[in-house]
């Protein structure tokens, strides 16, 4: 059965991943190194890129939903170039955001950047997003410094159905015959990703009405590889393809308007 997360634990989380992320950070042997999975970036690239991206969510989660951008980030944007400074800073900005989010509450409309998709428009919608931003940099700092770590197992099964419910829904027809991908997590949670003439949409599983051989492929794997492969972070061979291979190459080269 599967459990949403409440707002109260999406903050949580995104709390604990932050220090996650600042705590790798710290233990990196240095900020100049290069991080594989974000081609061109340093670690010192990544400390920037969270840091000042908490304080922009946290302008524009404040801004309310009159906004119809992200709004310039709160406070000092710029992250110290001494390193000393640096988990300092970063906390600040997580709390720039948190305390933005909580101000605003999970129903207050928010600019999010995702057009129409099955992920409402609210501050909620960001939080949720965030947790899964701030853990899969979290991964990339482990892996630029030699470490593989998992993903938080809480984190990543609310991280599957969070980026399809984003990024694979289109009202764009599927250009070949209709068909499903169904999403297996080892933790005992699963998704169907059907494609047809009105676009593509994921459902949770088991549902009802759903003919349950109606999947031309399954994919499966632990969440954690789950979300590594749909933020290209692991390759496919990381998962268990049960099927149709072919579908999965028709569905990685479909290029909808509205995924430009």
């Amino acid at each position: 059965m599967h459990k949403t997360l409440e707002f109260p634990d999406l903050l949580r989380l995104i709390d604990e991943r932050a220090t996650a992320f600042r705590a790798a950070i710290a233990a990196a042997p240095s900020l100049d190194l290069p991080v594989p999975t974000c081609p061109g970036w340093t670690l010192f690239d990544l400390v920037q890129h969270i840091g000042e991206g908490r304080r922009r969510w946290a302008a524009t989660v404040a801004a309310g939903p009159d906004a119809t951008s992200r709004t310039p980030a709160q406070g000092d944007a710029v992250a110290p170039q001494e390193r000393e400074a640096v988990p300092a800073w970063l906390a600040a900005s997580t709390e720039l955001m948190l305390a933005a989010l909580r101000e605003a509450g999970p129903d207050q409309g928010c600019f999010t950047g995702w057009g129409y998709t099955q992920t409402p428009h609210t501050a909620g919608g960001v939080a949720r997003h965030q947790i899964q931003e701030i853990a899969v940099h979290t991964y990339d700092v482990h892996l630029t410094v030699g470490e593989s770590t998992a993903l938080h197992a809480d984190v990543a099964l609310d991280g599957v159905e969070e980026n399809l419910f984003i990024a694979s829904f289109t009202t764009s027809a599927w250009p070949h015959k209709p068909t499903a991908f169904d999403i297996h997590a080892i933790e005992g949670r699963s998704w169907r990703l059907t494609v047809d003439g009105d676009g593509a949409r994921t459902t949770r599983l088991p549902a009802a009405g759903e003919d349950p051989d109606a999947a031309g492929l399954s994919i499966r794997g632990t969440a954690s590889d789950l979300v590594l492969w749909l933020y290209n972070r692991v390759p496919v061979d990381s998962l268990r393809l049960d099927g149709d291979p072919e579908l999965l190459d028709l569905l990685l080269a479909w290029e909808p308007e509205d995924w430009a």
